[in-house]
């Protein structure tokens, strides 16, 4: 069976971040797709992209209603006879829907973040509730809840599929343990580390709570790393807990694998909104024992107990019973983290990604497109 082939619009600049997203089509292309990208010239992944045998189209739309970005995609698509169009971003998302008005293709979002779907928001209208939109990926099970909870008017059925962004552990086998002594970590001692933005959802409020009801003397240090952390009002908290010194607000860290790896445990307090934690999943991938609120898109990450521990959101107590029960219990935190990076193989792997968005893509092309005959809309 011919494959189908696909012209995928995306941000490909950030290399480490969109590693795991560019390798599905790396690895499509392997199994006989022809695919396009339109992408940033500048982008190391173009070179990959190449050697892949995927072609590259340096351009990518820089504002979200232009006619002209409309007329690119739209004589791309008619001139490459593409069965599907997938996109990533809202710059893409209005251009492409509009090009492809009365075409043979399917047009295929993405969601990554579980927030902000409420069917009242008419930005959402001339993206994900948009009737030409065929499909929408969803990065966690997480997000496809939340499309179904926020606008129970549309048929999600038909138009949503759950595919994680996998990873391979092996990207992360030359990553050396951070020395954390130069943030004033003693040698030996455990540690806990919390790498996020400074963001409400991040849930740092609770953390923070969970350290003031720890009980004292443990030789335990958490390092908080990332902008904007040490806010007057946790540093005040930090500073109330029997911790305080060991309660270490890094700022912004170049390497913040390298602190993962250096670290007993990778600690994430998110409370809402995410979907499924990049951050945790590269923590799991050097094995540093997960230890994650059970938020719908991380609910499944770690199995609680075996490969990471789960506590409910917005629980400061089961935090600090988790963290207490890990420092405890040494060897059984260093198993866990063993645990934790087999499940990335077997659970979140990019093969298995793959796999699963290469039986998404056939059994597309293959469905009828009831959306096609739409008037223009220009």
């Amino acid at each position: 069976m011919k494959k189908p082939s696909i012209l995928v619009i995306s941000d490909y600049r950030s290399t480490i971040g969109i590693r795991p997203e560019a390798e599905i089509f790396i690895g499509l292309a392997a199994t006989g797709y022809t695919i396009e990208v339109m992408t940033y010239g500048d982008s190391e992944y173009c070179t990959h992209f190449r050697k892949a045998g995927i072609k590259v189209t340096d351009w990518h739309p820089d504002k979200k209603f232009d006619k002209e970005a409309v007329s690119i995609i739209r004589n791309t698509l008619i001139e490459g006879k593409y069965d599907i169009l997938q996109m990533y971003n809202s710059r893409a998302y209005w251009s492409g829907i509009q090009a492809a008005r009365n075409l043979p293709v399917k047009v295929v979002l993405y969601r990554g973040y579980q927030g902000n779907l409420n069917w009242y928001s008419p930005g959402l209208y001339i993206k994900y509730y948009h009737p030409r939109v065929d499909k929408i990926i969803c990065n966690s099970i997480g997000v496809e809840e939340e499309f179904r909870k926020k606008n129970p008017f549309i048929n999600w059925d038909k138009k949503l599929v759950t595919i994680n962004k996998g990873h391979r552990p092996e990207w992360y086998s030359d990553v050396k343990p951070a020395d954390l002594t130069a943030f004033g970590v003693e040698a030996g001692s455990f540690v806990l580390t919390c790498i996020a933005n400074s963001r409400r959802m991040k849930g740092v409020v609770y953390l923070m709570r969970a350290m003031q009801l720890l009980p004292a003397g443990m030789d335990i240090y958490l390092l908080m790393v990332g902008r904007g952390l040490e806010t007057p009002r946790f540093r005040k908290m930090a500073d109330q807990s029997a911790y305080a010194k060991r309660i270490i607000f890094t700022g912004f860290q170049p390497n913040p694998l390298e602190i993962d790896k250096a670290s007993d445990v990778f600690v994430l307090a998110s409370i809402f909104g995410e979907s499924i934690t990049k951050g945790a999943i590269e923590a799991m991938s050097v094995g540093t024992t997960p230890l994650l609120t059970s938020i719908p898109g991380n609910r499944y990450l770690a199995v609680d107990g075996a490969s990471g521990l789960v506590v409910p959101p917005r629980d400061a107590q089961a935090l600090a019973s988790a963290i207490t029960a890990l420092y405890q219990s040494k060897s059984w935190c260093k198993e866990m983290g063993v645990n934790a990076k087999e499940r990335i193989k077997t659970h979140l792997h990019t093969d298995k990604t793959i796999e699963e968005a290469d039986k998404f893509y056939t059994d597309l092309v293959a469905e009828t497109n009831t959306y096609r005959n739409l008037p223009d809309v220009l």
